[in-house]
């Protein structure tokens, strides 16, 4: 199913199962090594009928933090000493993954052509009460409009209204795959890091011009109504972009007749691959090159026979593919020898990207000494690579070279660089000291307006917000509102965890808090506001009324009988609202549901209603029912799940078109 060189081998799928085969003398594959057993369990062929290549893990894809990261997946790999490392990732996409020169990864779903990440998402796995995911899943270009040179008519939801343009060129996107951030050399400088998008059901690769701004990329088609590549052939499928050894552009073309796994395969298609005979075109997919006119390809790199000192020198070459490849091969087999030469890099190269690329490589090494560490963050100027080096400190922060790292962090609380601010946010809350706490919350003050931030700092207090709370209450500098930015967001999202671990101590501390004089009124009303009140019922016909979620407590906080005393009109109000959403035993006008264990007719319905999910459902929503944007909404606490069962039951035979709203925020895309 997929590929990877790594580790003088190649990483091969053979569903379910990823396997580690060392390529030998002769391009032998030797004696293979389980990587995973459970890598690609939809296009399992066990599964028989309910198999589905079609939602599965692909593209394992070497970033520039040493993991090899995949599309469709939630697990990321890395070989260390000769044993293969699992660790959990998000999820992107559905197929092709690609990154740019700073290792943020690009990825899109069938019915949307971008989306990209800001910041390392493994941070937001800390705090399990904290779902916000800022940074995450950032869609550059929202207009889904393509512009194909052919109609379109083989699309599976073709005989849908607004499917295709009245003139039978497909309307937006419904198959797009396999982008790729171009990096390369050969193209004139206007092209470097734009992405190129296969759309294969419009024939079609879409150009799109990336601009970065603090805290957000947005995208352009730089073409009016036109796009970057087209084709007036029904059967060229360009499924994947790449750049180059030789710093061109590459597109895969599947050249295939019908796209559609037969799972989702509709009537309509059915007929239009049989009646022009799409269904026989099989095995003739081809690569194709594209060279700009203004200059000649580059010479291929023979970096396999490269020597480790040539290796370091390619770190600072104009192609991003020969420097990633660069970084590999050193990252695999590492030299003492160039050590030297890595942390003169590391310290002086003229370009910030092989600065870069050379502290990711020592890291890869295991050979990121303290003095190195050090000097990159202490003299580093770019805000990126000071970034990076931020974030491989965290290393040294569980070592007893601590002492001498911590300061250095504390030191840069007053960055007023957005890069530099957010890996701060989640490196300090790695340190689980004092120091990076009270640096954290000055943080929190100077830049927690900025969600980015904000929510990188609440990413690193799982179970210690309390605490946190408890050392803002008491600072002085947090009394002003006006001077605190940000500050109603941040301690509200730090209250709302708290509820929401529903441990009656921890509720308590943080209540009784809030009762204290010279708590101002203000941080009393954030704490008091983080819950939301149940929801105004939807006004749009045919869509169900929001769900409440409660907070369940073993009994009624003893502050809640304090605060009711007050006198404070406003502190009623934002009382009476939290006291719609906590409950506990006992409570007047409430009655908590008995939860009965399932019989075993029940159990059996469940266990086939799991096996059906993960084979179907589990792909776009997720497996943990969170969903995604850009893919799915949310079935965890959904209105539409938890609702009336005949009109779930619908959905699941009919599908569901878009827009509708789903706690709270609008959907328009199809479900089959």
């Amino acid at each position: 199913r997929t590929l990877c060189l790594a580790y003088g081998g190649v990483l091969v799928c053979e569903p379910p199962a990823l396997w580690w085969y060392p390529i030998e003398n002769g391009l032998k594959p030797g004696k293979r090594v389980l990587v995973d057993k459970a890598y690609a369990p939809a296009g399992d062929p066990a599964l028989g009928t309910k198999k589905n290549p079609e939602h599965t893990a692909n593209s394992p894809t070497w970033f520039l933090n040493n993991w090899i990261v995949s599309a469709n997946s939630t697990f990321r790999y890395r070989r260390v000493e000769d044993d293969w490392k699992r660790s959990a990732t998000t999820f992107r996409g559905q197929w092709g993954l690609t990154m740019d020169d700073w290792g943020r990864p690009f990825y899109n779903s069938n019915s949307d052509q971008l989306r990209t990440d800001l910041v390392p998402s493994e941070y937001y796995f800390r705090n399990p009460f904290f779902r916000s995911t800022a940074g995450l899943n950032l869609q550059p270009l929202k207009d889904q409009t393509v512009w194909p040179s052919r109609v379109n008519p083989g699309v599976n939801r073709g005989y849908q209204a607004k499917t295709l343009k009245p003139d039978g060129r497909l309307d937006k996107y419904t198959a797009t795959c396999g982008p790729g951030i171009y990096r390369g050399d050969n193209f004139p400088a206007e092209f470097q890091g734009n992405a190129f998008i296969p759309e294969p059901s419009a024939n079609m690769v879409r150009r799109m011009v990336l601009t970065e701004k603090p805290g957000e990329i947005s995208g352009v088609n730089p073409y009016n109504q036109a796009e970057f590549l087209t084709s007036t052939d029904e059967l060229f499928r360009p499924i994947n972009a790449y750049t180059g050894p030789d710093g061109c552009l590459y597109l895969v073309d599947m050249y295939q007749g019908i796209l559609q796994h037969r799972v989702f395969l509709t009537s309509y298609l059915r007929k239009q691959a049989e009646d022009r005979g799409l269904d026989k075109v099989h095995r003739r997919g081809r690569i194709y090159r594209i060279v700009h006119s203004s200059k000649p390809p580059s010479p291929v790199p023979q970096l396999a026979s490269a020597s480790p000192a040539d290796l370091v020198a390619r770190l600072a070459h104009p192609n991003g593919w020969v420097r990633d490849t660069a970084q590999r091969l050193l990252v695999e087999k590492p030299s003492t020898a160039v050590l030297g030469p890595l942390k003169e890099i590391a310290g002086a190269a003229a370009d910030p990207r092989a600065r870069f690329h050379a502290l990711w490589t020592l890291d890869g090494m295991g050979q990121l000494d303290l003095a190195t560490l050090l000097h990159s963050l202490e003299k580093e100027k770019h805000p990126k690579v000071l970034a990076a080096a931020i974030r491989l400190a965290e290393t040294a922060l569980k070592t007893t070279d601590k002492d001498k790292v911590l300061p250095r962090l504390v030191a840069m609380v007053g960055s007023k660089d957005l890069d530099v601010q957010i890996q701060l946010a989640f490196t300090l809350g790695e340190a689980r000291d004092p120091v990076a706490e009270t640096a954290m919350a000055e943080l929190a003050r100077n830049a927690g307006g900025n969600a980015l931030v904000r929510d990188a700092l609440i990413s690193g207090l799982a179970v210690r917000e309390v605490e946190m709370l408890e050392q803002i209450f008491a600072n002085k500098a947090w009394a002003d509102k006006a001077k605190v930015n940000g500050g109603e967001a941040f301690i509200g999202t730090l209250a709302k965890s708290v509820f929401q671990q529903a441990k009656g101590e921890r509720v308590n501390r943080l209540l009784d808090q809030i009762t204290h004089q010279e708590t101002p009124k203000w941080q009393t009303l954030a704490v008091l506001a983080s819950l939301n009140a149940p929801p105004a019922p939807s006004k749009k016909k045919g869509e169900p009324p929001p769900r409440v979620k409660f907070v369940k407590l073993a009994a009624e906080p003893p502050a809640l009988a304090l605060l009711a005393k007050s006198s404070d009109k406003t502190i009623q109000a934002a009382l009476k609202k939290l006291n719609q959403v906590v409950v506990w035993p006992g409570k007047p006008g409430v009655v908590l549901p008995v939860i009965k264990p399932l019989s075993s007719a029940e159990q059996a319905r469940f266990t086939t209603g799991k096996a059906m999910f993960e084979a179907t459902c589990a792909a776009c929503h997720q497996a943990h029912g969170y969903g995604q944007d850009g893919l799915a909404p949310p079935l965890v606490d959904s209105e539409w799940v938890a609702g009336s069962p005949e009109r779930l039951a619908r959905i699941v035979l009919h599908g569901l078109g878009g827009p509708v709203t789903v706690l709270g925020k609008r959907w328009d895309l199809d479900m089959p």
